[in-house]
């Protein structure tokens, strides 16, 4: 049924300018297309879809996760870093964190916010 759809990662904002901004200079991604609906950004085989709501930011758990690749990762949390992004930590059972970069078990992450609250994580490991 579902099985063989590529899900999209669907993120509400309060400010589709900011939001803009931050998802093209910062995160580095390009419009696929954009409407009276919002933008649409091609991500790997998925995409990302930004939307005008007043619920933007009201969600506390990761909302969108980018999976790379292990020789990827700590060029892509630099870059991060570089443009001004800040990594959030939190206590989980069986998580270590390193400069604010969890490692556990094989896998490294960092999450962060965009400028609405929502939850972004960076991360090595299958999903």
């Amino acid at each position: 049924m579902l099985s063989d759809c590529t899900p999209v990662a669907t993120l509400p904002t309060a400010d589709v300018a900011r939001a803009r901004k931050f998802y093209e200079e910062t995160l580095g991604l390009s419009p696929l297309r954009e409407d009276f609906a919002g933008i649409t950004y091609k991500c790997g085989e998925g995409r990302v879809f930004l939307y005008q709501s007043e619920y933007a930011g009201t969600n506390r758990a990761t909302a969108l996760t980018f999976p790379v690749d292990e020789d990827r990762f700590d060029a892509e949390v630099d870059a991060l870093r570089a443009k001004g992004v800040t990594f959030q930590t939190f206590e989980y059972e069986g998580m270590e964190w390193k400069d604010d970069v969890m490692i556990s078990e094989g896998m490294k992450a960092v999450w962060f916010t965009d400028p609405d609250g929502n939850i972004l994580n960076l991360g090595t490991g299958e999903l």
